[in-house]
């Protein structure tokens, strides 16, 4: 019967909620390993669950290691589970166990200026093995910054969106759509690469291809950005995704306000943009500090 539930758990997070393929996974997990703990096998018996039980849950998973950010993530499925089986069995959601999580220290993201972004671009395209996988690793790097994507929303795009136009709707977290401006070094990256693959790219067929011609998968994006990165001696933040945190800190520092670029990422609260007022506000206590005669005395 459990895993009845956990099949119906996850339907409702697929089409219902639409979460991420990962988060998915994610949730399920959670509520996995609380039904197998507590010997649950059906909605009411996780309805009736209170905050100690939930406590519990999250203490034996701190015992096998778990940190601050995990946790509060583990604890945020938990209740979302527990809401839906209070739900399911007619009871008020909005008397679910409350619990607070562990205070997270939000860190601030660790942006490559813009000479190193082109040096990584140049490295990926260099250390491809073949002409056009050097070709396909560059264009999505510069889909990350020169337009601001998140690694799995370059590889969700389809060979149907091609040939790509100087603007192009992107579907983010959440089914949530926004259209992000093109440039046209970002265009003729992806065009290079589409004439040189070898793949037939056609129709909704994924328009980023591995090696064997099935999807790109992030792993093997983050393998090229380690390569190039160590290759230039860049630090182990210079991930994929700092590209992205790069396209938002050099827009704001040339001018952009907030809510243009909480549009441009795709962002569903000015909170989650707001950090990058903190890294520029960092870089400019940085060239301050290494200018200013008083700092040198």
């Amino acid at each position: 019967m459990s895993a009845s539930i956990l099949s119906q758990w996850r339907e409702h997070l697929q089409t219902a909620r639409r979460r991420s393929p990962h988060t998915v996974r994610a949730y399920v997990a959670t509520a996995q390993r609380l039904t197998e703990r507590l010997a649950l096998d059906d909605w009411q018996g996780v309805a009736a669950l209170s905050t100690r039980d939930l406590r519990g849950q999250l203490a034996a998973r701190r015992a096998d290691g778990l940190g601050n950010a995990s946790a509060a993530r583990e604890l945020s499925a938990l209740k979302a589970f527990v809401t839906y089986a209070r739900e399911q069995v007619g009871a008020d959601p909005g008397t679910a166990p409350r619990l607070r999580g562990p205070r997270i220290k939000k860190g601030i993201p660790r942006p490559v200026t813009p000479d190193e972004a082109t040096n990584l671009v140049e490295a990926v395209a260099e250390s491809g093995g073949e002409d056009w996988i050097g070709l396909r690793d560059a264009a999505v790097m510069l889909l990350m910054y020169g337009a601001g994507m998140r690694i799995a929303e370059a590889l969700s795009l389809k060979a149907s969106d091609l040939p790509l136009g100087q603007t192009l709707v992107v579907t983010g977290k959440g089914r949530k759509q926004r259209v992000v401006p093109l440039l046209p070094i970002v265009r003729e990256a992806v065009a290079r690469y589409a004439e040189a693959c070898p793949h037939l790219l056609t129709g909704d067929s994924a328009l980023f291809r591995g090696t064997k011609g099935g999807p790109l998968s992030q792993g093997m994006v983050q393998k090229a950005m380690a390569r190039a990165r160590k290759a230039l001696g860049l630090p182990d933040t210079a991930t994929p995704h700092a590209l992205r945190h790069s396209f938002a800190t050099h827009l704001l520092g040339s001018g952009a306000d907030l809510r243009s670029l909480q549009e441009l990422l795709g962002h569903a609260s000015l909170g989650s943009t707001q950090i990058y007022t903190q890294v520029d506000a960092a870089k400019m206590l940085e060239a301050y500090r290494s200018a200013h005669p008083r700092e040198k005395d």
